[in-house]
Order: structure tokens, then C-alpha cells, then sequence
């Protein structure tokens, strides 16, 4: 019997090295990436690809038909990053292969420091994706819009009005301090899954899918970095792929949830909580404070195994935030991030003392450590 091949979205991502400081993605390592991943596409192993940054990450969209982990795949990606590392430290770029945790490849990248969102789906008659990278914050920052645009109505009208959708989505949810994972169906469970993934440090959504038949519907990546190198390396800045419309959330009810900011944790350092900035391409880039912390959204159609091309073979993407319906999104997030900055190094503007164990501050704390002495104490 013939089983029509499937297609695989993957979105890898990698800080290899940034222009002034965290702040943007330059040209020669963009060169680096599409010139690696023209060469691949003429091979046939990937169908096509997209190369973008979110701040100073440098992100490869790639389609192809290998499947999820493939090591052929994995192994394109991580000669990129270390190629593009390289040249970033031959420029001395700030933060040179920042994100390259782990030297020896061992099949695919997770747990190797790059960042990593795949599916692996049947193709529908049309079939509208979705993919987010974000800037300066961590693994949970997905967990409020998956919530929302999955299992809130009051964002996803289809959660009512659609019959294909009533029957609600399940959410795979990874408790990354000791690696475990559960699974959640809403709406039956909402109340068991706003307790958990409402503690963004430590619970991730990592997938969603349909709950009568499994179809998936988004996946996102989990990796904590500062849990793999045991010390704050950089933030994780997270990645995300969304399938939209017939029978799922329509690409509106998607980007609905960044129509106003929400704070997240990382922004300078890795330290603070930040309101996070929706923005196109051309703003994509890290500043005050280094940030606000930044997040893209951009959308294409699969098709025939690949992103659906101009008549040139050009992929044709668009580039979502880049719309003033985000424009109140980007102001709340200037204001609310004065507010934050205003409050200094004091909380709740600086992460709790759950999360700094994996910053800098720890070696501040060994240092004043011996000279901490009893306290006494009124009886």
C-alpha cells in the first residue's frame, strides 16, 4: 500500500554572535545560513527554507520530508551554527557560539543548547503555519498565548462556534526540572493546566493537539539552557510552530493574544521580568536594556512538501507583527517597561531567587558568604 510522504516543519534556532552587544543578527552569518541551506535544498534533503533572526538568535525555517529529529536535518543545522559561530568570532561578534553548549553532535540538537520546534503533519487541501521566535526570554514564554488561542473562548471564537473544535485540544506539558511530561486535555482539565504551566519556570507546553483525533496543532520548544550548562549561558529564547484554520484556530485568533504585551521572564541578563514587544522583521532587534525582549511572528502555506513559492521559487512569507493592529502591544510594552526599569534591582522587577540561582549573582552571593555571621535574635 502507498502512504504518501509527510511533511516536516522544522524551526532551529542558535545564538552564534551578535553586532553590539545582544542586538542583532548580522549579514555574514545570514550569508552563512542561506548559502549552507541553497546547497542542501539542491541536494533534496530539505524542500525549502527561510532565514531570519529574532534580536540577536539567528533562526532556519526549514520544510522537508525527513521527519522529526532527523539527524540528517540536525546535523545541516549545527554545521550552520558552528560554521556562523566561527565566522562570528573572527569578527569578534559579542557572544561567539554563545548558545553551543555541547561540542561532539550527537544525532539531533536538542539538549545541545540550539533551540528546537518541529512537525511532522499530513498536508491538508490548504494548510496556513504560523511560526514565533522571541528575544531575550525563556522556555514558558508560549505557555500564556497557547493558553489562550487553544483553550480560552474569549480569544478563540471557534472554541464555540466551530463544530470541529468543540471537542477542545490536549496540551503536552514538561515539567523541565525533573524532566517529566503530562498530558491535559481542555476544557475537561483547564483548571489542572492553568496550576501548572502558570509557573512559566518550570512548566512548558511543549505540544498541542486536537483531542478527538491527535492532529497537531502547535509545538514549541522546551529547552532551559541554563539547566543544561548548570549556570546562566543566555536566555532560551524560545520558538514556536502553529497549524491554522479548518478545524483549528484561524491565524487571527493566533496573533490575537499579542495584541497586548504580557511580561516574561529574561530580558538584560536573564534577570528581570519584561513586557514583551511584538514586532516585524525590520524591528527585530534588542536595545533598551537589551530589549524590551522581542518576539516575530511569520506565516506561510505548505505545499507539495515545501513553502508555497512565487512563479521566481521564492517563498512567499508574511511578515505578521509588521501591522499597527500590534501597535498598541508595542507601546504597552515601552511603558510598561519604564514602570519595570523605574523599580531598579529590586522585585518583583528582578526575577525571584528561584531563577537567579542560574545567573551571575551567585558568585556575588559566594563572595559575601563568609561574611554572613549569626544573627541575634529578640527571645
Amino acid at each position: 500500500m502507498f502512504l504518501p510522504k509527510k511533511t516536516t516543519i522544522s524551526l532551529i534556532k542558535c545564538d552564534v554572535g551578535s553586532l553590539a552587544g545582544h542586538h542583532i543578527v548580522p549579514q555574514p552569518l545570514f550569508r552563512i545560513a542561506q548559502t549552507n541551506l541553497e546547497k542542501e535544498k539542491q541536494t533534496g534533503l530539505i524542500n525549502s527554507y527561510f532565514v531570519f533572526n529574532a534580536g540577536d538568535d539567528l533562526e532556519l525555517l526549514m520544510v522537508h520530508e525527513k521527519g522529526e529529529r532527523h539527524n540528517q536535518i540536525h546535523g545541516l543545522a549545527w554545521n550552520i551554527f558552528k560554521e556562523a559561530a566561527d565566522k562570528a568570532l573572527a569578527l569578534k561578534l559579542y557572544g561567539a557560539g554563545q548558545d553551543i553548549l555541547k561540542t561532539a553532535f550527537s544525532g539531533n540538537v536538542c539538549g545541545m543548547g540550539p533551540g528546537v520546534a518541529e512537525m511532522e503533519i499530513d498536508e491538508r487541501g490548504a494548510d496556513p503555519i504560523v511560526v514565533f521566535a522571541a528575544d531575550k526570554t525563556s522556555a514558558g514564554s508560549f505557555n500564556y498565548p497557547l493558553f489562550r488561542i487553544f483553550a480560552d473562548p474569549m480569544n478563540t471564537a471557534g472554541l464555540v462556534i466551530d463544530p470541529h473544535m468543540l471537542c477542545g485540544f490536549k496540551f503536552d506539558v514538561v515539567d523541565t526540572v525533573e524532566n517529566k511530561t503530562i498530558t491535559l486535555k481542555c476544557p475537561e482539565e483547564t483548571y489542572e493546566l492553568l496550576a501548572l504551566i502558570g509557573t512559566v519556570g518550570r512548566y512548558v507546553v511543549s505540544r498541542v493537539c486536537r483531542a478527538d483525533d491527535d492532529l497537531v496543532c502547535a509545538s514549541s520548544s522546551v529547552s532551559k539552557l541554563s539547566l543544561i550548562a548548570g549556570k546562566y549561558v543566555g536566555k532560551d529564547d524560545p520558538v514556536m510552530i502553529a497549524r491554522a484554520q479548518h478545524g483549528l484556530p484561524a491565524v487571527g485568533e493566533i496573533l490575537a493574544p499579542f495584541m497586548h504585551t504580557y511580561f516574561v521572564m529574561g530580558w538584560m541578563r536573564g534577570s528581570h521580568w519584561g513586557p514583551i514587544m511584538p514586532v516585524g522583521l525590520k524591528d527585530s532587534k534588542c536595545t533598551a536594556f537589551d530589549g524590551p525582549p522581542r518576539i516575530v511572528a511569520l506565516g506561510f502555506q505548505v505545499s507539495d512538501g515545501g513553502i508555497a513559492s512565487d512563479d521566481d521559487g521564492n517563498p512567499m512569507i508574511a511578515d505578521l507583527f509588521d501591522d499597527p493592529a500590534f501597535e498598541l502591544a508595542r507601546r504597552e510594552a515601552v511603558k510598561e517597561g519604564v514602570t519595570l526599569r523605574r523599580m531598579g534591582e529590586f522585585e518583583p522587577a528582578r526575577l525571584g531567587p528561584e531563577e537567579m540561582e542560574y545567573t551571575t549573582i551567585q558568585q556575588v552571593l559566594e563572595k559575601l558568604g563568609k561574611r554572613f555571621t549569626p544573627a541575634i535574635t529578640a527571645q
